[in-house]
């Protein structure tokens, strides 16, 4: 299990489909959100939608605060996968559900699950992931389900 803590690191390692098992846990990463980075956020995706830079419209809405849209929140669950897989790894199928907000000052921790494993053919094998994000103050806001081609060692 490789545990990458920095936002900024990129893995480089290869996981082997048979090095897997189901029941392994994928340590993936941690953020510290903040009003600043999701503006930049909101910005570079041209999601211009209120909720997501606004704090007053937000609250008028009926929202906490702020909170990150859905090409982050999809992009945060896809690095667990591709950081944990590798880069021979290729994400097949995945999907999410955004449950709950995360809004400025929450810590994010964004983990996974092997839940599954099966043969492909000589060179790859199969692996089925739970993924998810979760904060401090409500626990899971967005879990998620992944399929994974990965090599299988020579």
């Amino acid at each position: 299990m490789t545990t990458r803590t920095s936002p900024n690191s990129i893995s480089t390692d290869q996981t082997w489909w048979d090095d897997v098992r189901v029941g392994d846990l994928i340590e993936g990463y941690d953020l510290t959100l903040d009003w600043t980075k999701m503006v930049e956020q909101v910005s570079g995706s041209q999601d211009f939608y209120p909720v997501h830079h606004d704090p007053e419209f937000a609250a008028e809405a009926g929202h906490p605060a702020i909170f990150y849209n859905t090409g982050w929140t999809q992009a945060a669950l896809c690095r667990v996968v591709t950081d944990w897989a590798g880069p021979a790894g290729w994400m097949s199928k995945f999907r999410f559900e955004m449950r709950r907000m995360n809004i400025p000052d929450d810590q994010v921790h964004a983990r996974g699950k092997v839940t599954g494993k099966s043969d492909l053919d000589d060179a790859h094998g199969l692996v089925e992931l739970e993924v998810w994000l979760e904060n401090d103050r409500l626990g899971v806001t967005t879990p998620g389900w992944a399929t994974v081609r990965l090599p299988r060692r020579k």
